[in-house]
């Protein structure tokens, strides 16, 4: 394994141990920061960490990521094995899909409980310890955007995370902490494998995509959160209207 330093950025991926957050967790290692990986089933997790061993250091945390300790103890593990925490990607996310009057209280608790209030209560562990420079990352859906046939709660949470975006990016980017978030189209992972072929799926998804990797027909500002946030410093803030 190379050489770990003390300022060896560290990165807390949740979901890591599948699909996307494995994916992210290997891209992050490929990057030189060492890993704390959040994953429910320990099997995988200890198979991601073994895979990067040659590359960078892995900590490994089996959570549900809707326990109610499960951010405070994954921030501890990063402070207490590496003593720092650079990077949060809130990764975890559940992928149930039924129209609104089809969704029962069972289903949309769990879906918010994965992919809203997790990625908020593991956001504010990570912010307590987080330094500027610091960043936090989260991973929404193209859905998010713009909302999808029987897509229900699952569009709603998607856009939540947007707001939760924006809001944090207004409350810390001046403290050097950005928070961004990428929508990613459907990609084929184990939540979409099953429904991959289905006639229905590709339609709605591939036949309706004109380019099937990558960026595409977007417009990305680089400003800094201005277009987003509304941001207003403190000094404005709290200034005095002068009277004309």
């Amino acid at each position: 394994m190379a050489k770990q330093s003390s300022d060896q950025p560290v990165v807390l991926v949740t979901g890591a141990s599948a699909g996307i957050g494995d994916a992210i967790a290997r891209r992050f290692a490929r990057g030189g920061f060492r890993i704390v990986a959040v994953a429910r089933r320990q099997d995988r997790l200890d198979r991601l960490a073994a895979e990067l061993s040659a590359q960078t250091q892995v900590r490994t945390l089996a959570a549900d990521v809707r326990a109610a300790d499960a951010p405070e103890r994954a921030v501890e593990l990063a402070m207490q094995a590496f003593g720092r925490l650079d990077c949060l990607v809130n990764n975890a996310g559940s992928g149930k899909w039924a129209p609104v009057h089809l969704t029962e209280d069972a289903v949309l608790d769990e879906v918010i409980d994965i992919s809203l209030k997790a990625p908020f209560r593991f956001a504010r562990a990570a912010l307590r310890v987080m330094r500027p420079g610091s960043s936090i990352v989260g991973v929404g859906s193209v859905f998010g955007l713009m909302g999808g046939l029987d897509g229900g709660v699952y569009c709603a949470v998607k856009a939540g995370l947007i707001g939760l975006t924006q809001t944090m990016a207004a409350q810390y980017g001046a403290g050097g902490i950005r928070t961004n978030l990428v929508a990613p189209g459907v990609i084929k992972t184990d939540m979409t494998r099953d429904y991959w072929e289905a006639p229905a799926f590709q339609r709605l998804n591939h036949e309706m995509t004109p380019f099937d990797r990558d960026i595409n027909g977007q417009t990305i500002a680089l400003d800094g959160g201005w277009s987003t946030t509304k941001y207003l410093a403190q000094e404005a803030l709290v200034a005095e209207r002068v009277k004309g």
